[in-house]
């Protein structure tokens, strides 16, 4: 499963997972896959630090990336407390009250939410970096879009490339005008922030879009079969990142979850703007059910929602309050209905592409 783009990077197979779990990404590093550390949850530079340590003793020496989160142009001196002051407070007690009905224990006393908003911070983003760059990263990745001009060109000064996620064909080339070196075209059937393109329409697209750059096809994607479409398509690789999250290696550090994820169908997921203020691709629960409902107030803009929910979604969390709990996801959930291994999960996709090539071939009248 190689492309000209996983021969620059050294990896024998063209899928490039993305993951919030050091385990799964160093784990797909050592199955020939390309890793991709997500780094919005590391407020500390110090437990990025320590992560990409252990990244360096698990994965064999061979390749990997981060993915951060930051905004391409800056906001000069707005700070949280800042930002935090704009929430309304009919907000604030729509929270209490869907929390109420549910019966949501409150966290202990001096417990910290767990899950911040401060990730998408420019300045957090930019912190990550600093660690990052003091480690042999081979790919820096942006989940909004291009990444500042002074950040690409730090990025190529030290030999890494930059990938950027495109909803559109106009997004597209506004990467590529920025000096990206990867587009990921994401279709609307992946999961977190998309758009409303599906993956089969839009990877075309934005391959033509940025030729010769190389483009990565992401979005209802969790089989071989799938991935052999997608660079039919044109793109030279794929970029998955739902389907770890049933694997043995990751640490949702909730069974209740994992059972919802396994359960779960196709159709069983929402794009919402409950989590962050813009819309992203979830399970379907009656948290998001709450924040459609015309009764209530309706989610505030990035990154203020974020920040309203974040204590609410860590009690959620931590009490594994059913109705309530869900998390990002694609509609390949419905395809993730065991717990396996990382190397497993990657045997199955080898196997699938090649009984899909072998499929191609025999259409075209080879192989008889």
């Amino acid at each position: 499963m190689e492309t000209e783009l996983s021969r620059t990077l050294g990896i024998e197979h063209a899928i490039f997972g993305f993951t919030p779990f050091p385990a799964v990404a160093a784990a797909l590093s050592r199955a020939g896959c390309f890793g991709v550390l997500g780094a919005v949850r590391y407020t500390a530079p110090d437990d990025l630090a320590r992560d990409l340590d252990w990244m360096q003793e698990h994965t064999d020496g061979r390749p990997y990336g981060l993915d951060v989160v930051m905004p391409a142009k800056k906001v000069e001196g707005v700070t949280e407390a800042d930002v935090e002051a704009m929430i309304p407070e009919g907000h604030r007690a729509y929270v209490r009250s869907v929390l109420a009905k549910h019966g949501v224990p409150e966290l202990a006393e001096g417990e910290a939410s767990g899950w911040r908003i401060t990730g998408w911070m420019e300045e957090v983003a930019r912190r990550q970096l600093d660690v990052a760059f003091d480690y042999p990263v081979k790919l820096l990745a942006n989940a909004l879009g291009s990444p500042p001009p002074d950040v690409v060109a730090r990025a190529h000064e030290h030999g890494v490339l930059v990938a950027a996620l495109a909803g559109s064909a106009r997004h597209a080339r506004r990467h590529a005008e920025a000096g990206i070196d990867i587009v990921v075209a994401q279709g609307y059937e992946a999961g977190g922030h998309t758009g409303e393109i599906a993956s089969m329409v839009l990877t075309p697209e934005v391959v033509e879009a940025v030729s010769p750059l190389p483009v990565l096809a992401a979005g209802g994607i969790g089989s071989g079969e799938q991935i052999a479409a997608g660079l039919a398509l044109g793109a030279q690789g794929v970029w998955l990142g739902s389907l770890w999250l049933t694997t043995t290696e990751a640490d949702l550090h909730s069974r209740a979850l994992t059972a919802k994820l396994l359960a779960a169908g196709s159709g069983d997921t929402v794009r919402s703007r409950a989590l962050t203020g813009k819309p992203a691709r979830q399970l379907r629960t009656e948290w998001t059910d709450a924040w459609e409902d015309p009764a209530g107030p309706g989610p505030l803009p990035m990154p203020l929602q974020g920040l309203l929910v974040a204590e609410a979604v860590s009690r959620i969390q931590k009490y594994e309050v059913d109705p309530l709990l869900g998390t990002p996801v694609g509609q390949i959930v419905g395809r993730m209905n065991s717990e396996r291994s990382v190397r497993q999960v990657v045997d199955e996709l080898t196997r699938g592409f090649e009984k899909a090539v072998d499929r191609i071939n025999r259409v075209a009248g080879r192989n008889r």
